[in-house]
């Protein structure tokens, strides 16, 4: 078994520093009292009463020293120390050293201290002993000498005094940083309260002391008031510190208990482990109860100090005697289990736990159900002390909650607050603190300042130029434009002229109809080279189909304004198309956001909203995002091009009207019409507070935003969304999409989702689209739109402009590839 204190043993790894502390502190004890101890002889003043009765109180009294709790204290509070003082103030070193030594011989026996720290014990003693008679060397000479002690004896006394604790006090606090490690300072500080009372009041005892046995050695028991006097005081000021670590609830260790175990428990599992013994780990278990808000809104608090007073009952009956169970606050524990092989142990113990609470907890007849989410961190995999594995362990317990399940073990993937993430964020905020206030004027695509009343026509109807996505009809007989599927028919009217060769270029480019007329090529022919798209020949069949895009990776970051700059990077938007499948004409385009960090790189997307979602940064984020598409709209207005652009929101965008005004203000600022905006929510935001949700989306609508649902299918599905929501889109997940052209049970979800929504009213998007099969597959099963890698990767806005001048429209025609997988019966 483990001895009681780990002091008794040295240490692995640190034998050699702590070895040679004791040898040197052993041998320098043995130099100062040598001398001293062989004058004994010839000393007739030990013979006296007053010697011999301050001897044998000081050996008696240690045989029951106080030891206050913890095993991390400096020193117990030993009453030798008074007598042994006063000895060496009146008879000198040899005689002090001598009783001391036996008072330390009859104390290590009675606390079961291990030879080597029993000699040690006595060598510090002597040592702060010989430091103090040097002191007193100084004076005019001993108290006991006869003479009436004066001021110089008073100041000669005190600098002893002094100096005897300080040299104890700072050997046994290197001894014990020797011993446990951490830095010298925090440690030797933790205790020196304590030893000032206690140590510090035995000493100053001593002077008293002497100076009455000069009188009569009957006076000496006296002391033993005062010195019981400061043992109570010791034993207060302990028992308060114990007070201080408990619960006044439940009666079990508090936080501050805990973090004292778990650092103790560390350095005794790093010995473990050093020399290679078995149950080396250390688990700290972090329990919250499910429901206990519930209990406390329904029935009050007395009902739910009651029930937590149950729970730390149940608790403390399925932990091991060794093992440390605590409250934290409110309706957390924590459980500290040593002596584990590995994380079986952790679970099995969660298991116990979570069994425990599995039961009803019955109050007054009445049966509470509380459950309880358990978070484990192991040491040393998860962390190597207190600070970390509390972290960590809170870390899994979330997670346990979020995955509704009972026992997490922390797993770094599950740690979405680390130091990292944390100066991730700070970068995220400065970044965006730092872009110039909004309103700024907007540009057109040559450059210039553009008014915003430019933006748009007189009547407010945006400038049509026959770009991509315009509501002009060059073409009556089916020419792209015909596939309109989202704007009501306008009758055509003339594009205005176009001064800039720039913008004519785009706009002839873009406008399959205007590039025929205006530059007129063969079927099936390429103006830029290899492009992705293509237009019927005259068989009939596509010249140049598409194929997936090998280059254009959004993580590189090519071309546009993505590059890092500062100390933070740039954000900046890109944006994917969006095509008609029918038609192949692009019809919008969804904004993606971008972050080039200037160390990390292109920062994964799904981190970034994952990092600020979480705090105000999101509100930044959103006000960024709204503010950079629709003055991007103004933009390609001002050029000609008429897109709908959809950008995500998150969560805590819908739960204020904050979003609503923030999006009215600027489409009135740039001149951009309501329904070029769409905005995109997932099912799992409008289930975390449907009411507040539904409020938003409800003003949204009014304004003239179109509302689409993202990931159809992937969270909360739900027919109420599609029937009660003021939707006009829906977009099937990619995961579906992908894997549609051979996985029949995905092909059947697709398949479904767009027939539902073609029955409700609404357009379908497909995401994920990469190759030709799946784009023929879509356009067989009615889908209306899609975007993937199959037609363009995401990519800035000025490269989306050459993109579109290169662009064919390109429209699917039967194939036998075309036929959805059927899944089979089962």
């Amino acid at each position: 078994m483990e001895p009681a204190d780990p002091r008794n043993r040295l240490p692995s790894g640190r034998e050699t520093p702590l070895l040679g502390l004791v040898a040197g502190v052993i041998g320098l004890a043995v130099v100062v009292s040598v001398l001293p101890l062989v004058d004994l002889a010839d000393r007739p003043d030990l013979l006296s009463a007053a010697f011999w009765t301050m001897a044998v109180l000081a050996v008696g009294c240690d045989a029951r020293p106080f030891v206050p709790s913890g095993r991390r204290q400096t020193s117990a509070v030993f009453p030798s120390t008074c007598f042994t003082f006063a000895i060496l103030l009146g008879w000198g070193l040899g005689p002090a050293v001598l009783v001391q030594t036996v008072a330390v011989v009859v104390s290590g026996v009675r606390l079961g201290h291990a030879p080597w720290r029993t000699a040690f014990n006595a060598a510090q003693y002597t040592c702060a002993l010989a430091a103090a008679y040097l002191v007193l060397r100084l004076g005019p000479g001993g108290l006991f000498d006869g003479h009436r002690p004066g001021w110089t004896d008073v100041l000669a006394a005190t600098g002893a005094t002094v100096t005897w604790f300080a040299v104890n006090y700072g050997l046994v606090s290197t001894a014990l940083r020797l011993r446990f490690g951490g830095r010298w300072w925090p440690a030797a500080r933790q205790g020196l309260p304590f030893e000032l009372l206690s140590t510090g009041s035995l000493l100053l005892l001593a002077p008293v002391l002497v100076t009455a046995a000069r009188a009569t050695a009957a006076l000496i028991p006296l002391v033993l008031v005062p010195l019981f006097a400061v043992y109570r005081m010791a034993y207060l000021s302990d028992e308060q510190e114990q007070l201080a670590a408990l619960d006044p609830l439940t009666g079990l260790p508090n936080r501050k208990a805990l973090l004292a175990e778990v650092a103790e428990q560390v350095h005794r599992h790093a010995e473990r482990v050093a020399r290679g013994e078995p149950g080396g780990r250390l688990a700290l278990l972090l329990i919250d109860l499910d429901r206990f808000k519930n209990v406390n809104d329904a029935l009050g608090h007395a009902v739910g100090d009651r029930l937590l007073v149950e729970v730390s009952a149940r608790l403390a009956g399925v932990v091991r005697d060794r093992d440390l169970l605590a409250r934290l606050g409110g309706d957390e524990f924590a459980i500290v289990a040593g002596g584990l092989d590995g994380v079986d142990g952790a679970r099995e113990l969660a298991g116990r736990v979570a069994a425990a609470l599995t039961e009803p907890v019955s109050l007054d007849g009445l049966p509470l159900d509380v459950g309880g989410s358990i978070g484990i961190a192991l040491y040393p995999e998860h962390g190597e002390d207190y600070a970390t594995l509390m972290r960590h362990a809170d870390v899994a317990m979330y997670d346990a909650k979020h995955r509704h399940d009972t026992v997490a073990v922390y797993a770094a993937e599950s740690d979405h607050h680390t130091a990292e993430r944390l100066g991730l964020l700070a970068d995220l905020r400065r970044v965006l603190e730092a872009r110039p206030a909004a309103g700024q004027p907007v540009r057109g695509g040559d450059g210039a300042v553009l008014p915003p009343r430019l933006a748009t026509d007189p009547s407010g109807a945006d400038t049509p130029a026959g770009g991509p996505g315009s509501d002009a009809d060059p073409d009556p007989g089916g020419g792209p434009a015909a596939g309109r599927w989202w704007l009501p028919r306008r009758r055509p009217r003339p594009a205005p002229a176009q001064p800039d060769e720039l913008l004519n270029r785009i706009l002839t480019g873009a406008d399959p109809v205007r590039r025929h007329r205006d530059h007129p090529a063969l079927p099936g022919s390429s103006p830029a080279g290899p492009v992705r798209g293509g237009t019927p020949g005259p068989t009939g069949q596509e010249a140049g189909l598409p194929a997936r895009a090998a280059a254009d990776d959004p993580a590189a970051g090519a071309g546009g304004p993505a590059g890092g700059t500062g100390e933070t990077g740039e954000i900046t938007m890109y944006y994917q198309p969006q095509v008609a499948i029918a038609t192949g004409e692009v019809v919008g385009v969804e904004a993606l956001l971008r972050w080039r960090h200037p160390r990390r790189g292109m920062v994964d997307p799904e981190e970034l909203i994952r990092v600020a979602e979480q705090s105000a940064v999101m509100r930044l984020l959103t006000h960024r995002v709204v503010d950079d598409v629709v003055e991007q709209l103004a933009k390609w207005s001002a050029a000609g091009i008429t897109l709908r652009a959809s950008l995500n929101v998150s969560v805590r965008d819908l739960h204020t009207d904050e979003i609503v005004d923030r999006i009215a203000d600027r489409l009135a600022h740039c001149g951009v019409r309501p329904e070029r905006l769409q905005l995109e929510i997932t099912e799992g935001a409008l289930m975390a507070d449907p009411r507040r949700v539904l409020a938003t989306i409800t003003r949204l609508h009014r304004l003239g935003v179109a509302i689409s649902l993202d990931d159809f299918g992937t969270g909360y599905s739900s027919l109420q969304h599609l029937r009660r929501l003021p939707l006009a889109e829906v977009k099937v997940d990619r995961s579906f999409v992908l894997g549609m052209a051979d996985d029949a049970d995905d092909a059947a979800i697709v398949r479904s989702t767009i027939e539902l929504a073609g029955a409700l009213g609404l357009r379908v998007v497909a995401e994920g689209v990469e190759d030709e099969r799946t784009w023929r597959l879509l356009h067989a099963a009615g889908c209306d739109a899609a975007q993937g890698w199959f037609y363009a990767r995401p990519m800035p806005a000025e490269e989306l402009a050459a993109w579109l001048a290169r662009y064919r429209p390109l429209s699917p025609v039967p194939s036998p590839d075309a036929e959805i997988p059927r899944r089979h019966a089962r």
